[in-house]
């Protein structure tokens, strides 16, 4: 099938992905005072006493938007908000299949950091979350610190987070089948912006000890001139062997590459030149650093990518609606970094050790058992960390 051609003929067809729905009876005057006036006002004031109850008396406590600004949207880059509709809206309805949160595509027709912060700060006293979604970096870092520091819901970049606790997942797995350990593994990471910093960002917090930056420049290391702000800090926390170089370089006797990059930029070569039982993750979108058989025949024992169509798909599907459930179940105010790593460990846990195979490191994304699992992960941690209401 050409996924695009059958996609576009389906919008089309329907004309949006997601539509409200009415969830109490209006068909009788009885039935219009209580949900809506005179009735309705008695809700109002006991929230207007307490800004708590709007969590109890409205849909608040089940409610997320899914924010864009348009600016880096699948591998489409600077699409504009209006056109990055289509993908918020899949997100919505993915939201609501699989974790049954209520989720709004909200699309901000601007590129201003402030303004965008402004926009979300105003409009969040109608939400339980916030989850950010395809916003260009290095913007997309200040935007989700600002609000997490400003605001008492949950806040999530999934560009960043999704993407960085999937890609934990399929490595923890991983590792299990080549009997290696985090701790003492070669990582390297192509792709310094949102995605690829989250990720080194995670990994290390998860115990990795040795993580390598790349990006087009080549290789992030501390004193070279051409990396932005964020890529020199974290110069600072990565490639402790200070090498410099290109991508080719880094790869070397890795163990795990993870390319959140651009298509086709690795060759059989570059794979062929890392450690035994090298493990290669290629999610470029929609072509990959290094087409899977490629990989495979150079020497990779596992290789996931995000397309659906080969094993091994990397997706932030099996991250974003369990994660949500469960801050929102237990009230969280944030999503801290123990919820997260709680995340991957239960989507890791979803396959069990006996299941794993160099074809099967993750649960499949439309399992719904896995997202129940990550939601029980998370707010078991939220409560354990503090930051639950509930």
């Amino acid at each position: 099938m050409n996924y695009r051609e059958e996609s576009l003929k389906k919008h089309y067809e329907w004309k949006g992905k997601i539509e409200t729905k009415v969830r109490v009876p209006v068909s009788s005057r009885t039935e219009l005072s209580l949900a809506y006036t005179p009735g309705v006002a008695e809700p109002c004031l006991a929230i207007r006493d307490d800004i708590e109850k709007s969590f109890e008396l409205t849909r608040r406590w089940n409610t997320v938007p899914v924010i864009t600004d348009g600016t880096a949207v699948l591998g489409l880059g600077d699409i504009g908000p209006e056109a990055g509709m289509p993908v918020m809206e899949g997100k919505c309805a993915l939201f609501k299949a699989f974790g049954d949160v209520d989720a709004f595509p909200l699309c901000i027709r601007s590129k201003d950091t402030e303004e965008i912060i402004k926009t979300i700060k105003l409009l969040a006293g109608s939400f339980g979350g916030i989850n950010l979604e395809d916003i260009s970096a290095p913007r997309c870092f200040e935007i989700e610190t600002r609000l997490k520091a400003e605001l008492d819901i949950p806040v999530f970049h999934d560009d960043q987070h999704g993407t960085a606790i999937v890609m934990a997942a399929a490595l923890i797995n991983s590792l299990k089948i080549v009997k290696k350990q985090l701790e003492k593994i070669k990582i390297v990471i192509n792709g310094a912006g949102a995605a690829g910093i989250s990720i080194a960002k995670f990994l290390l917090n998860m115990g990795a000890k040795d993580v390598t930056l790349c990006d087009k420049g080549g290789i992030i290391c501390e004193g070279e001139e051409w990396c932005n702000p964020v890529q020199k800090e974290m110069a600072k926390i990565t490639n402790r062997r200070l090498m410099r170089g290109k991508l080719i370089d880094a790869m070397k006797e890795a163990d795990v590459f993870i390319g959140v990059s651009a298509a086709n930029c690795v060759s059989p070569e570059m794979v062929r030149s890392m450690a035994k039982d090298a493990i290669v993750f290629t999610c470029a979108n929609p072509v990959p650093e290094i087409q899977r058989d490629a990989a495979l025949k150079a020497g990779a024992r596992i290789v996931g990518t995000g397309s659906s169509e080969n094993p091994n798909q990397i997706n932030n599907v099996l991250v974003f609606p369990g994660l949500f459930r469960g801050a929102l179940d237990v009230r969280a105010t944030t999503v801290n970094a123990e919820m997260m790593i709680a995340a991957a460990h239960g989507i890791a846990s979803c396959v069990k050790d006996s299941e794993l195979s160099e074809d099967y490191i993750l649960p499949y994304a439309y399992d719904k058992s896995a997202h129940k699992k990550v939601a029980a992960a998370v707010a078991e941690a939220a409560r354990r960390t503090g930051v639950a209401k509930l």
